[in-house]
């Protein structure tokens, strides 16, 4: 069987601003289209048919986030019509796919993103829940919080704050708590929990900080900080403030370097997706 391979290039240069990408992916769908027939319909209808970027994103949540109860034809007019009245969450899209592009080397396009990463795709449906929950429409907010939970298995509650820039890679299995904050630049990998500590009320779920980096299976439990440009490894468990541009791991995790002179990341942990550096300066760390 042939094999097709898809080099790691960047991003092109204007695929920062909102109309270039958009040409960009449609570009992107009219190649994947000639390449593969089969396709051809689907991305006519989920792209190349579309007149913009906020068009086809809201068409293909309309239609993943459907039911027999809940119309794909009400979803599109709410997704458009929150996606249209808002520049600052059409800039978050943006943000989001260049995120994917650049620091994933499986995402071998713009379209790919926009059409098959569920991470993505859960966070933009996000972003439109939160605004409603913003807008005092609460059961609407809280049932696209459960949709999205039922087709995108991310369970994020519509009040809980995003910034842009965001990757959920994989996603699958992520929770994200009522009063969470979530800075820019951040990365978040599979089976991430940021939760409360129990039954408590008020202001009880984390804060993570700009840039910050969490491997998968890590749990960040109350309100507490996890500072701009740390990393969090994975499978850790986190209960209490991390310092930025530190690296915490294990359960209960610790500073990497120690409390007293913890190693400080050289670079954005977010964007550079470096996870296993810090195993140089362990040294009892045994297979």
């Amino acid at each position: 069987m042939p094999t097709t391979d898809f080099p790691s290039t960047p991003p092109p240069a204007d695929s920062g601003n909102e109309a270039g990408l958009w040409l960009q992916i449609k570009a992107e769908a009219r190649l994947d289209a000639e390449s593969e027939p089969a396709l051809a319909s689907y991305l006519y209808s989920t792209i190349l048919s579309h007149s913009s970027l906020e068009r086809s994103l809201s068409f293909h949540l309309g239609n993943k986030l459907c039911s027999s109860t809940l119309l794909s034809t009400l979803l599109y007019d709410l997704f458009l019509n929150t996606f249209s009245e808002d520049s600052d969450l059409r800039s978050a899209t943006v943000a989001d796919l260049r995120a994917a592009r650049c620091r994933d080397p499986a995402c071998v396009s713009f379209s790919h993103c926009l059409l098959n990463y569920k991470g993505f795709l859960a966070c933009q449906a996000h972003r439109v829940a939160h605004k409603l929950w913003n807008q005092s429409r609460k059961p609407l907010a809280l049932a696209l919080q459960s949709r999205i939970s039922d087709v995108f298995s991310v369970d994020i509650h519509p009040a809980a704050k995003i910034g842009k820039g965001i990757l959920f890679d994989h996603a699958t299995g992520v929770v994200v708590g009522e009063t969470a904050v979530i800075g820019n630049n951040v990365s978040i990998l599979h089976h991430v929990t940021l939760g409360g500590t129990g039954k408590a009320g008020g202001d009880r779920h984390p804060k993570i900080g700009d840039g910050v980096l969490i491997g998968a299976g890590a749990t960040v439990l109350g309100n507490v900080k996890i500072g701009e440009g740390a990393k969090i490894g994975a499978g850790s468990v986190v209960l209490i403030d991390v310092p930025p541009r530190t690296t915490a791991v294990g359960n209960p995790a610790r500073l990497v370097g120690g409390k007293d002179r913890p190693s400080e990341n050289e670079e954005c942990p977010g964007e550079s997706m470096d996870h296993t550096s810090f195993i140089s300066e362990w040294s009892d760390y045994i297979i």
